[in-house]
């Protein structure tokens, strides 16, 4: 780039966008990267504080702040997204399907630390609907060094750092366990929220059983919802540590991966996920998800659904961000609780 009096340039080559902010009304660029300044331009680059300039000047050593972004841009960008043009240095990529968004954030704090670059993006772990905003890209300077962003590609590896999950609606069933409801001594309100949970996503209920406090029965019980071919079990009741809480030793039986009893999140601290030996997901849920807003069981279902492994590593991470705070108005998932640390 080279500086000069704006006065002087007529003729020159801008190379970068020149913005135009009216309280209340617009903020956009009134010359593109690009521009061949023209006598008439004066009076407006002037209107705009520009008494001084920088155009272009080539140099193979450099990247102009869009060609930057656009790299940036690729090192996030994957499939099931989409990218907007370079507008003053930065491009945003959207979700053009719904799906359960991840950061890699390691590569991420990589990347930025290098400095003079940033990519910016909406907390990962969450399922997002399409057009949602995703992450915005951009150098800080109007020019870079190639040799900066090919250490910032570096940084990156070769797959990119963000990934858009398909969330699959699937077949699942529930086991509804408890002496109180199995002998009807008070009505089951657990099994229409989950319905209603599990609508969200448009997945389906193909099997309901119920049983009393006896694990072999429970145990029979989700073998059965299995061998019918649901794809996600979902036990209800019985997650305590009282004596005739026997759901979790009932999972446990029927030969599940146990991957964690209990969680570092409230509500949910008595969470239990488990996985068979063909990667079905079978789930005991704790009483909360019966009353409560939003519960460790709406952290992990996106994941479920989305096929994506949950690990106990990645369950004790939620303990940071992991306390619900019972908001007035909820706006989950756009709020800290259950941020993937």
């Amino acid at each position: 780039m080279k500086l000069m009096r704006t006065e002087d340039a007529v003729g020159q080559v801008l190379c970068h966008d020149i913005t135009q902010i009216i309280r209340g009304v617009t903020k956009d660029a009134v010359f593109r990267k690009g521009h061949i300044i023209a006598p008439e331009d004066i009076p407006v680059l002037l209107s705009v504080g520009k008494d001084h300039i920088y155009v272009w000047e080539n140099d193979e050593t450099m990247y102009h702040e869009d060609e930057a972004a656009e790299i940036l841009r690729d090192i996030c960008m994957n499939e099931g997204m989409s990218a907007s043009k370079p507008k003053e240095g930065k491009i945003e990529l959207t979700a053009a399907r719904d799906g359960l968004f991840l950061v890699n954030r390691e590569k991420l704090r990589a990347i930025n630390s290098l400095g003079r670059m940033m990519i910016a993006t909406r907390p990962g772990g969450v399922a997002v609907r399409s057009g949602a905003k995703l992450c915005g890209t951009r150098i800080i300077p109007l020019v870079i060094e190639k040799a900066a962003m090919e250490r910032a590609k570096e940084a990156a590896g070769p797959e990119p750092i963000l990934s858009l999950k398909p969330i699959k609606p699937k077949k699942y069933g529930v086991v509804t366990t408890g002496n109180e409801v199995f002998y009807g001594r008070i009505q089951d309100t657990f099994t229409p929220v989950i319905e209603e949970k599990m609508a969200e996503f448009g997945c389906e209920m193909i099997g309901h059983e119920a049983s009393n406090d006896e694990h072999e029965r429970i145990t029979g019980c989700i073998n059965k919802l299995l061998d019918m071919g649901c794809e996600l079990v979902l036990c209800t009741g019985g997650m305590s540590v009282d004596p005739d809480d026997m759901t979790p030793l009932a999972i446990k039986n029927t030969g599940a991966d146990i991957v964690s009893y209990g969680a570092p999140v409230l509500p949910g601290a008595m969470f239990l996920l488990s996985y068979m030996a063909d990667g079905r997901p079978v789930v005991g849920l704790p009483g909360c998800v019966m009353y409560a807003k939003r519960t460790i069981f709406d952290i992990v279902l996106p994941f479920l659904l989305a096929d994506e492994p949950v690990t106990a590593e990645m369950l004790a991470g939620l303990g940071n961000g992991g306390l619900c705070l019972n908001c007035p108005v909820c706006r989950f998932p756009d709020c800290g609780f259950g941020r993937w640390q």
